[in-house]
């Protein structure tokens, strides 16, 4: 309907596809707990993460059937998720997950996104405030949005300042050892026959007048060329269908004459 609110991402997908495509991000996501995706995917799917968390922190009965009914996986991200997932967010209020904007993977251009799950081994926020740590001067203070990146990052993390210390030294040493210098790999290719497709592709080129300007095959077998001259097409096509009638003719021939010599066999048993 013409103005109406669209209470979610449709995805340009069909209800069943749309909630398969959702429980497989999820089931991507909680088992190596950071997926790249693009930026529309990433934000349905983190309602569907926060509501798992919110399952599993509440931890009855009802709830592990629930999740039971959302992983793809559910033997082996149940017990994580009602372990240590809910032990890491057991005193964090909310804010399970956390969606950031990158630039596109893919040649496509799509809008790309990291759906992660916060205070975990591969939190990009934690990774890049050391980051930026290990760049200043250890004489300097840090400004405002550092240090306010910094208490996001620690405040319900556990033993997260002493974490923080041990990566930001670790980031140093790389420092040193010219870690930033490293070539990265190159985006992710999406159309991967493109380069074959175009060599297959004609593309018009200069002819002669009077000559063939593509391949052409002949019914009765053969090719006739590009550039064969048109004036010299009909007798191509004549010589070639005589040549069909000949080899038809002598298949023909040789097909008798084994028939008579079994016909002869018979006659003398």
């Amino acid at each position: 309907m013409a103005g109406g609110h669209m209470k979610y991402r449709h995805l340009s997908r069909s209800s069943s596809h749309r909630e398969a495509l959702l429980r497989n991000l999820v089931t991507s996501l909680f088992k190596q707990e950071s997926i790249t995706t693009t930026w529309h995917k990433a934000k349905e799917a983190q309602r569907l993460a926060e509501k798992l968390i919110t399952l599993g922190k509440k931890n009855t009965e009802a709830t592990r059937r629930r999740a039971h009914q959302i992983f793809f996986e559910p033997t082996e991200l149940v017990p994580k998720l009602f372990g240590p997932i809910r032990e890491r967010y057991l005193e964090r209020p909310g804010g399970y997950t956390r969606v950031l904007r990158i630039e596109p993977t893919k040649e496509d251009q799509a809008e790309s996104a990291i759906l992660e799950l916060v205070d975990g081994p591969k939190d990009m926020r934690f990774a890049m405030t050391a980051k930026t740590l290990s760049n200043l001067p250890e004489s300097m203070r840090m400004n405002e949005l550092t240090a306010r990146n910094v208490k996001k990052v620690t405040q319900f993390r556990k033993e997260g300042v002493e974490h923080l210390r041990d990566m930001v030294e670790r980031m140093r040493e790389g420092k040193k050892k010219k870690w930033d210098d490293r070539t990265l790999l190159g985006p992710k290719r999406v159309y991967l026959l493109e380069e074959r497709n175009k060599r297959d592709m004609h593309f018009p080129e200069a002819i002669n007048d009077g000559e063939l300007p593509n391949p052409v095959k002949l019914l009765h077998g053969g090719v006739l060329q590009r550039g064969t001259k048109i004036w010299n097409v009909r007798n191509i096509v004549e010589r070639n269908k005589n040549k069909a009638k000949e080899v038809a003719r002598s298949r023909e021939e040789k097909a008798q004459s084994k028939q008579r010599k079994i016909s002869e066999v018979l006659q003398l048993d």
